[in-house]
């Protein structure tokens, strides 16, 4: 947003948590989005996500070097098309290593092998219930970036779904980092702020990349 009065500030959430606004710039955002359209496309593109008791999530969802589904990760989109997932890309691992490095310090990821990416896309009416990101046989950092429309975060607890929990902010380019004591916290997002992505990024709706280990 221009002209704010008071500046967005990186901020520590929770211990091992970190939100820091505005980490991606106008470029990086653009050509992040080319490639998210890129991975979308099929086979083994964006599919929406069935849960085990029937249910499907309103976020769509395309997957890179494993592919996951509720619960597990696989080579091949078990739930979908059937076709092999798409390659995770060096860039992203890079990106990981990075986003780690600026916000819980050099030598905390410097032997995780980043190897997996959930892209999911949010239109305006799209949700996701409290969840933790436990599948994976890792505890690396969890990296999350965001860009189009502004959503409510909600970062919570290691014990449970509910209170207490913190509401983020997160906008186009904004980065989230989760690791440590807070690898394994509950997180949502109850609401998407809809037409609030930047005009010049060209995008209706929300994009979330996150990047993790799988330990497989």
């Amino acid at each position: 947003m221009d002209a704010e009065l008071f500046p967005r500030s990186r901020t520590q959430v929770a211990p091992g948590a970190v939100h820091v606004p505005d980490w991606l710039d106008a470029r990086a955002q653009r050509e992040l989005l080319d490639a998210c359209r890129e991975w979308a496309r099929p086979p083994a593109g964006l599919r929406t996500v069935r849960t085990p008791g029937g249910g499907t999530m309103t976020a769509r969802q395309v997957c890179l070097g494993w592919h996951w589904y509720p619960y597990g990760y696989a080579r091949t989109v078990v739930d979908g098309d059937g076709a092999p997932v798409k390659p995770f890309p060096d860039r992203l691992g890079a990106l990981a290593h990075r986003a780690v490095t600026d916000t819980l310090g050099a030598g905390t990821a410097r032997d995780a092998a980043y190897d997996v990416a959930l892209v999911n896309f949010y239109d305006g009416d799209a949700r996701m219930g409290m969840h933790r990101d436990s599948d994976e046989k890792a505890d690396a950092p969890v990296v999350s970036l965001s860009l189009g429309d502004t959503c409510v975060f909600r970062f919570g607890n290691t014990e449970t779904r509910t209170r207490p929990h913190t509401d983020v902010e997160l906008r186009s380019g904004d980065l989230f980092v989760f690791g440590g004591p807070s690898r394994f916290a509950y997180h949502g997002v109850p609401k998407v702020h809809a037409g609030t992505a930047p005009r010049e990024l060209g995008l209706t709706g929300r994009l979330n990349i996150t990047v993790r280990v799988s330990g497989l």
